[in-house]
């Protein structure tokens, strides 16, 4: 089983090194339906894994240049305090409900797929705004529109641990639609650091971390997400656009059956 968890933590490291996604969206779903783990306690394991994990990550992408460090601000500026309150609530009226968490996960669903659909329409995407530059935010707005982008991630990440890579690259892709596959990666695994963190503080709070269970996962992760990190530039952008919209098709299919 100990080998297992290794796997399990290097592949998911491997592919959020690569592409930003695949943390919680996917880690979580795997502690829960094939290890086991009650849910509570997957969500603030996964928290702790995915702060640790995107720590190796964020100083990879740093040194291929792959971080954009304003649009990492902006969303945390968002996010840090709404996940304070995220975990507020959770420790008044607990854990989320079957139903909450259900609607919780359609709407990840059909965010990523909007990720999906802009990733494989991406030069379409980008032609039709070279023509019509009034329809991008710029300036204010589009920080504005960061900010409140990364409160809703606060929430989201804090009582469902999913959604800082899927959401946080769907973001990412829409709203700087230039950004490069590796940039998108990058600058989603930096700002997750301290949000993933704040969260798992949270549930360290509430007892909510099988501490055992995630240094487990950190010993295969590690690796996986260092290696994926310092690659992702070196592959084509075409294929990197390619595992990220299958990637994130994936962890649709998953969160939605």
């Amino acid at each position: 089983m100990t080998l297992t968890y290794i796997a399990s933590g290097f592949a998911v490291g491997l592919l959020v090194g690569l592409t930003g996604v695949g943390g919680g969206s996917l880690m979580t779903p795997i502690l829960t339906l094939i290890f086991g783990v009650s849910p509570n306690v997957a969500v603030g394991t996964d928290l702790a894994f995915a702060s640790i994990t995107k720590v190796s990550g964020t100083v990879a992408h740093r040194f291929q240049n792959n971080i954009r460090w304003k649009i990492v601000k902006h969303l945390c500026l968002g996010a840090l305090p709404a996940a304070g309150l995220a975990t507020l609530l959770l420790q008044h009226v607990g854990s989320v409900g079957h139903d909450i968490g259900r609607l919780i996960r359609y709407t990840i669903a059909f965010s990523i797929l909007l990720t999906v659909t802009a990733i494989v329409f991406r030069s379409r995407m980008l032609s039709w705004l070279d023509a019509r530059p009034e329809k991008q935010l710029q300036g204010k707005k589009l920080t504005a529109a960061t900010i409140v982008a990364g409160a809703a991630l606060g929430i989201l990440v804090t009582i469902s641990s999913i959604g800082a890579g899927a959401i946080g690259s769907t973001i990412l892709i829409l709203l700087y639609p230039r950004l490069k596959p590796a940039e998108v990666a990058g600058t989603d695994i930096a700002y997750a650091v301290p949000l993933t963190a704040i969260a798992a503080l949270g549930h360290w709070w509430l007892g909510t971390i099988n501490w055992e269970l995630l240094v487990t996962l950190l010993v295969g992760s590690i690796p996986g997400i260092t290696i994926g990190s310092l690659v992702a530039r070196l592959i084509p952008a075409i294929a990197l656009r390619a595992l990220l919209a299958t990637a994130l098709t994936g962890v649709a299919v998953k969160l939605v059956y």
